[in-house]
């Protein structure tokens, strides 16, 4: 098993969980508003800003859902700063210790 740096380490699954929850709760929290600002905009005879409302109030769930199923953007490919090149690779040594293609 590889080593993994502490700043590229994924959080736990229920921390993740949480955060997913949270982020769809907040995503319906403000369709509702949409809905109920829809209606009162409405009644109000307010009539260009009902449409908008109704419109987010459609395509919110579909945001809701992409932004809680978002994957969490810490990755474990990041290369170490200061490591060097990590192509680089040591030679065979020779009989004296030295690499055998003139190292």
């Amino acid at each position: 098993m590889d080593a993994i740096r502490i700043t590229t380490a994924g959080s736990s699954p229920q921390d993740d969980l949480a955060r997913r929850q949270r982020k769809y709760v907040v995503a319906m929290s403000i369709r509702t508003l949409c809905f109920v600002g829809a209606a009162i905009s409405g009644a109000a005879g307010i009539h260009w800003l009902w449409p908008i409302l109704i419109a987010g109030a459609i395509v919110l769930p579909y945001v809701a859902v992409v932004m809680a199923n978002a994957e969490d953007s810490r990755a474990t490919a990041l290369p170490l700063t200061g490591g060097g090149d990590a192509q680089r690779q040591l030679g065979q040594g020779g009989p004296d210790g030295r690499d055998q293609h003139g190292g």
